[in-house]
């Protein structure tokens, strides 16, 4: 018998999507399998990424949650492209599922808010400081895996660059910490923030420094990423550890995820005096 292939990361994120718009429909899985004629256990398979379900069967589910405008469109599309698989399939063998599904989630996303106190954000990194974290980091790891996953890093960074689909927009908060924390050595170190000074020239791409002088804050506890999608019900936030991944969906605490970056950015430099730090910092004469 072939091996049931795991559902993608797009059809996981729409079967999640029509789970909570069940829910905020207060609609229980019995009810909807009696308004469509549907068994309930379909109703539990479709929402659970088990089975997949066609388009027909979609446009049933958001007509009796009256989904409509950008977030029906954003659905539909999902729809039509849950059984494609991303480039990062290719590195399954490399990245933690919880990373290959990061990896799928923010090629989707329209906008990403980054804080963390002690690294660069990997959509930001230069091949030599990635190579230098995941040596850190995955130092009982063979070099070829080592190399697969920064290949897989640096491929991740083109959303960056696109033009169709718009590149998201990225805010990043960078505690003082990751700035004067040498990774790589003195060049690396140099080379990443020319980098990094030269990205933030882009529109899309938005940096703020949050000086040891800002004081206690409500992040002390790690980094986080939170994630928005076009159309969709609600942001999802990332949190990274050491040998596991979170993602936070629940609505109160994706709320006081949002509250805490926003408290960030009143507590960071602003834009420019960021740069200017980062360039001091590096020796850069800026």
């Amino acid at each position: 018998m072939a091996e049931r292939r795991a559902p993608s990361v797009r059809a996981r994120q729409l079967a999640a999507q029509l789970r909570r718009l069940r829910e905020a429909a207060t609609l229980t899985g019995e009810d909807v399998a009696g308004r469509l004629g549907w068994s309930p256990s379909k109703v539990s398979r479709v929402e659970t990424g088990q089975t997949s379900i066609t388009l027909e069967d979609l446009q049933l589910l958001l007509d009796l949650y009256e989904v409509s405008g950008s977030q029906r469109e954003h659905l539909s599309e999902l729809g039509r492209n849950a059984q494609q698989r991303g480039w990062w399939d290719a590195y399954g063998d490399t990245l933690r599922p919880e990373v290959a599904t990061l990896t799928a989630l923010e090629a989707d996303a329209e906008s990403m808010r980054w804080y963390h106190p002690t690294v660069l954000p990997g959509l930001l990194q230069t091949e030599q400081y990635a190579r230098a974290i995941l040596r850190s980091h995955l130092f009982m790891a063979p070099p070829a895996r080592i190399e697969r996953r920064v290949r897989a890093r640096i491929a991740g960074q083109g959303i960056l660059f696109r033009d169709n689909p718009p590149p998201p927009q990225v805010t990043v908060i960078l505690d003082e910490a990751a700035i004067l924390r040498v990774i790589g050595g003195p060049e690396v170190q140099r080379a990443q923030f020319a980098h990094l000074i030269k990205v933030c020239e882009r529109p899309n791409i938005s940096l703020q420094i949050l000086p040891f002088a800002a004081g206690g804050h409500p992040a002390m506890t790690g980094g986080f990423t939170i994630l928005r999608f076009p159309g969709s019900l609600e942001d999802v936030v990332y949190v990274e550890n050491m040998t596991s991944d979170l993602f936070v969906e629940s609505e109160a605490d994706v709320y006081h995820y949002g509250l805490a970056f926003d408290h960030l950015c009143t507590l960071a430099l602003g834009r420019e005096e960021s740069i200017t730090f980062i360039a001091k910092a590096a020796g850069l004469g800026k």
